[in-house]
């Protein structure tokens, strides 16, 4: 059968648990404006110490906001700071973050409150990819002990980030018109890119505009670590310089609208976002984002009541994503040159809604409950384009569907001023479909037809259980301790991936590290349990110094790993060979397996002291450690940031800030072997930051890697930026993404 068009027999599937929820939310807006009253005041939310300060979450402050605004486009790269967390390499603003040694699906990450899903093979649009970070108005990170009623579909951390919340004049003030303006410059990869943010509000109306645009050409490494010449064989004039990472540029643009009305004790805002990334390369991926459209709508309530607090949200997200060979890449294929690329479609939709209340049962009890549901359909084809890649429509995923619904409960309790008490539990209901597959020939069709033949509805009922205690015996010490037991089920390319052809398996890979992979609709939910303690000592105040220890030890059942893959389709790649490989790309098919992680986070400051010559000084740092092992086969586990420490000296002066900090990276020696993972070695940076804040305008300038040393980051990947990239063996083995080498930032941002 030789069709592109895409079948929709699985959509408009019936989904009775989001029609009262629907109904709520839609009944919300008018409760409020019915309670508003006509003299209007800024509205006062009563809420609990644990609702200002959640058990166990971690909030950036402004400065490390606005500095990293300037150092890089990629939201990601602002958790940096963060103890714990660390960055999978992927594209210049879609980098994955890494918590505790778990990553992507398994971390949850919410985008003003909705649960974005990556739609596509690559994960090249994750989450975090869809706000820009000149829209960050705060970051809130959960690492250790997740409460149910910010978890959830995920078995680590949860990571929150928002733009801005609304502005309103002030009672008389009439109508208030301001916004900013900024721009930036980076030197390494000639990086721009410009932001504008506008806010017209009266009392209870605000009205809220958010651009962005940013670019970069391939960003270079401190020396050379591969030979100089040509991109391609097809593309001569394509020259990468020896230092060059093909396949590292991006151009970005993301537009944001906001509305928000408000009374009393209500508030009903709705935000609509766009955008538009016309080309994201990947150097350690062998294709391309040749495009990336995303239509984003959310709408949210909040209202106080007698009986306490309630939030409401829906929201829809559709993408249209695109891949190819970039510029770098080898365009054409085939004996004669005369098979050009190969085109690769995704389309996703993602619907959500969520109802949460607050409940004050007593001065000491807070009772928290709700229910959330999603839906999210993806469809993923590869037109044809000749050659073996001809002449069907290769259907990778068809009607791909992953329902969710979930109810929670979390009763928190502060005893007396010492102790406060946490306790939640998580019902959670996964749906999951595909449907009928087929191949680019009849030499797919064993595989196809095998996958076609069978059951494919899969329904995972997911238990989550938290319980965490806070104790604060004085002034100068805060100890946090409890346990979780939280699930995941997979995704649909972990699952529905069907073909063991060679070049089809090399078009999935979540991972980077230039394998091939294939689902297994066989698999089950991953079941985490985990243990983790917070020992936070500091001064009174907590403003002049604060040591935080947190150690944390977690067993995953079923974790979802990879091994060895076996086939007998006519293309299959699985290959008896492909079992004992230990060096070269090597083709895995998904698999339940156990593992564990285990690990400390240290993290802490000083104030140094403050003079008025020199200001003051202060001196921070952190130490990260994490070891995870898959206790089935005594492998190590892939892609895991070994034992990496910052310490930082902060100078403030005036409207002066400046920093200089020291990045020390251990070697990797503990590798996945079932992926012929590559180790690094080990490294240290400086970088030095500084800015300069009038009352209208800061300036911010950086640089970073001062004195230009080589090294290849130990969650980087496989080098895969150039040359013959769909080929199996035609771009060399053994070659890491290098890091950046120096590039010199500055950025300007003027209010109005």
């Amino acid at each position: 059968m030789n069709t592109h068009t895409r079948s929709h027999a699985l959509r408009g599937r019936p989904f009775p648990a989001l029609r009262p929820l629907c109904a709520l939310l839609a009944a919300l807006p008018f409760a409020a404006l019915a309670q508003q009253e006509a003299a209007l005041q800024t509205i006062t939310i009563k809420a609990s110490k644990a609702a200002v300060e959640p058990v166990g979450a971690s909030n950036l402050d402004a400065s490390t906001l606005q500095s990293g605004r300037t150092a890089s486009s990629d939201t990601a790269n602002l958790l940096r700071s963060v103890p714990g967390v660390s960055l999978f390499g992927a594209g210049g603003v879609s980098s994955l973050p890494s918590v505790h040694g778990l990553a992507d699906d398994r971390l949850r990450i919410q985008v003003d409150g909705m649960d974005l899903v990556s739609a596509c093979g690559n994960h090249m649009n994750p989450p975090l990819s869809y706000i820009d970070p000149t829209r960050v108005g705060s970051v809130r990170v959960f690492a250790g002990i997740t409460p149910v009623s910010v978890g959830g579909d995920s078995i680590g951390a949860t990571i929150q980030v928002d733009s801005p919340a609304p502005e309103f004049a002030l009672a008389g003030e009439g109508r208030r018109v301001q916004g900013q303006a900024g721009a930036f410059y980076r030197s390494n990869g000639d990086g721009m890119g410009l932001n504008l943010s506008a806010t017209y509000a009266t009392e209870q109306m605000s009205l809220r505009y958010d651009g962005s645009t940013a670019e970069a050409d391939n960003y270079k490494a401190a020396r050379d670590f591969k030979a100089a010449g040509p991109a391609a064989s097809d593309k001569p004039a394509q020259w990468l310089g020896g230092d060059e990472v093909g396949s590292s540029s991006y151009k970005t643009r993301n537009h944001s609208l906001a509305y928000a009305f408000r009374s009393d004790e209500h508030l009903v805002e709705m935000r609509l976002g766009v955008q538009d990334i016309p080309y994201q390369n990947y150097p350690n991926q062998r294709m391309d984002m040749t495009g990336n459209d995303s239509h984003q709508f959310n709408l949210r309530y909040q209202g106080q009541y007698s009986w306490g607090q309630l939030q409401a949200r829906a929201y829809h997200e559709k993408t249209r994503h695109a891949m190819n060979f970039g510029e770098d890449k080898q365009f054409l294929y085939g004996p004669a040159n005369n098979v050009p690329g190969m085109p690769m479609d995704t389309e996703g939709k993602t619907t959500g809604v969520r109802v949460k209340g607050d409940i004050t049962l007593s001065e000491r009890d807070t009772l928290r409950a709700g229910a959330e549901a999603q839906q999210y359909s993806l469809d993923d084809w590869w037109l044809p384009s000749g050659g073996g890649m001809a002449p069907n429509t290769f259907w990778n995923i068809r009607d791909g569907q992953r329902d969710r619904f979930d109810v929670f409960g979390e009763w928190e309790s502060r005893w007396n001023p010492q102790w406060l008490s946490q306790v939640g539990l998580r019902s959670s209901h996964v749906r999951m479909n595909s449907g009928a597959v087929q191949g680019y020939n009849a030499n797919y069709n064993m595989e196809a037809n095998a996958f076609n033949a069978r059951d494919r509805k899969r329904s995972d009922n997911n238990i989550d259980f938290t319980a965490l205690a806070r104790y604060a015996p004085n002034a100068n010490a805060t100890y946090e301790f409890g346990f979780a037991h939280k699930t995941r089920s997979p995704n649909l390319y972990e699952r529905y991936t069907w073909s063991t052809g060679g070049m089809a398996m090399r078009m999935i890979n979540m991972v980077g590290d230039g394998n091939g992979y294939v689902g297994n609709p066989d698999l089950k939910p991953e079941t985490a349990n985990t243990l983790s303690a917070t020992a936070d000592w500091h001064d009174a105040t907590g403003e002049r110094w604060g040591v935080k220890f947190t150690p944390y030890l977690t067993y995953v059942n079923d974790y979802i790993d990879a091994r060895r893959c076996s086939g007998s389709g006519a293309m299959s790649a699985c290959t008896s060979a492909n079992q004992t490989a230990n060096t070269g790309f090597v083709y895995l098919q998904f698999a339940n397996q156990d593992a564990r992680l285990h690990g400390f986070d240290l993290s802490g400051f000083a104030d140094l002291g403050k003079s008025a010559q020199w200001g003051q000084f202060t001196l921070s740092g952190m130490l990260n450690f994490v070891n995870g092992k898959n206790r089935t086969t005594g492998d190590h586990l892939y892609n895991i940031m070994p034992l990496n420490a910052r310490v930082a000296l902060t100078q403030r002066l005036g409207a002066w800030t400046g920093t200089a900090e020291v990045l020390m990276v251990n070697g990797k020696s503990r590798l996945s072997a079932v992926r012929n993972e590559l180790p690094t070695a080990g490294y240290g940076l400086l970088n030095l930051r500084a800015s300069y804040e009038w009352k209208q305008v800061r300036l911010d300038f950086g640089i970073d890697n001062l004195f230009d040393r080589f090294y290849n980051h130990p969650q980087g990947g496989a080098y895969l930026g150039q040359g013959r990239t769909m080929a199996a063996t035609a771009v060399p083995w053994g070659v890491s993404v290098p890091g950046m080498g120096r590039s010199v930032s500055a950025g300007v941002t003027v209010k109005f």
